[in-house]
């Protein structure tokens, strides 16, 4: 899991680095045709680099969110489990009967 959340966070790097060659390139052409000053495309590529991180930040918060939220809830049903066993194990060793609910694998 840990590699196609790397390959997918790679890819949308890549992705950035090719748009953002295309933006440069783009905005050189309309200064060469004189649709633009140099200093009107420079403005326009910080705009779009700007836009660009803010909307890569967002997304990488947004997934960090996401995978804290997915990885919690396992946390939690392993510590739940553990908690079972251990008052288990307690009950066991005083020599009563378990009262406990057996924690099985996978439950």
């Amino acid at each position: 899991m840990i590699n196609s959340i790397k390959k997918t966070l790679l890819a949308g790097v890549g992705a950035a680095v090719i748009t953002r060659d295309k933006v440069e390139s783009a905005l050189g052409e309309f200064v060469q045709q004189g649709k633009v000053s140099s200093a009107e495309a420079r403005q326009m590529a910080e705009k779009i680099a700007d836009q660009g991180r803010r909307e890569f930040e967002s997304l990488s918060h947004e997934l960090n969110e996401k995978l804290r939220e997915k990885f919690s809830g396992g946390e939690r049903r392993t510590q739940e489990r553990i908690d079972a066993l251990e008052a288990r194990v307690t009950a066991l060793e005083r020599g009563a009967p378990s009262t406990v609910e057996t924690a099985r694998p996978g439950a």
